[in-house]
């Protein structure tokens, strides 16, 4: 394939030919092996150097575009997926699909949006108490992890989202999660809306804030801002 590719490559010649060819295969390996999306730096370890790695992933998504399967930019990498046409033959070899309570794709959609946040802050901002089991399977899931303690009396966890959340949601940044006037399109939002009603800007910078400290030991008796009743 990536022979087939490498001929039409007329600007490069001689050993840069060469070199862009044995890229495009070494990209192309590495992507089909990797069970996780690979971003351009990891991707760009193993070529030989000088060659620019997003010349290389664009002549492999050109390549792949009209394929069973496309290379698509997800999770802030680079993967392999099956052509969105050819999904319902992949249906009944897929694993059934995680089905999460009302409550949790609440918690989820909170975290998602207003990270770094802690239990106590998704709990004002539901208007209800948070069961602790309802956090436990969204880090179970690999879609929520435990950012740090917010400097605050108690030292409470904050949440925030992975790169597993955006892979499984197919987006490549988290600021590609919809707005207030998609979510009003797609008719999520309906009714007559507050004039301060708005929807944040999310950010998931892994860096810790100027008010989050590291975790520390998980198991001191700290405050992990549950502080309520345990409801659904």
């Amino acid at each position: 394939m990536t022979a087939a590719v490498a001929e039409t490559r007329d600007e490069e010649d001689g050993g840069g030919a060469e070199a862009f060819a044995q890229a495009l295969r070494i990209v192309e390996a590495l992507l089909f092996a990797s069970a996780a999306p690979l971003s351009e730096e990891e991707l760009g370890r193993s070529v030989p150097a000088g060659i620019d790695v997003g010349q290389v992933l664009a002549r492999l998504v050109a390549f792949y575009v009209a394929r069973g399967v496309n290379l698509r930019q997800v999770a802030g990498g680079w993967a392999f997926r099956t052509a969105s046409d050819l999904g319902y033959l992949l249906a009944a070899e897929a694993e059934p699909p995680r089905k999460l309570s009302r409550a949790a794709l609440e918690v989820l959609a909170i975290i998602a949006y207003h990270q770094p946040v802690t239990r106590a802050e998704i709990e004002e901002i539901r208007g209800v108490a948070t069961a602790k089991g309802t956090l436990d399977i969204l880090l179970e899931a690999g879609w929520v992890r435990l950012r740090g303690r917010r400097r605050s009396p108690g030292r409470p966890v904050t949440y925030g989202t992975t790169r597993g959340f955006l892979d499984h949601f197919g987006l490549d940044r988290i600021d590609d999660l919809p707005g207030l006037d998609e979510l009003k399109g797609a008719g999520f939002i309906e009714g007559r809306l507050t004039r301060d009603l708005t929807v944040p800007v999310p950010d998931d910078d892994p860096g810790l804030r100027d008010d989050e400290d590291p975790l520390g030991d998980l198991f001191s008796p700290l405050d992990d801002g549950e502080g309520g009743p345990q409801q659904e």
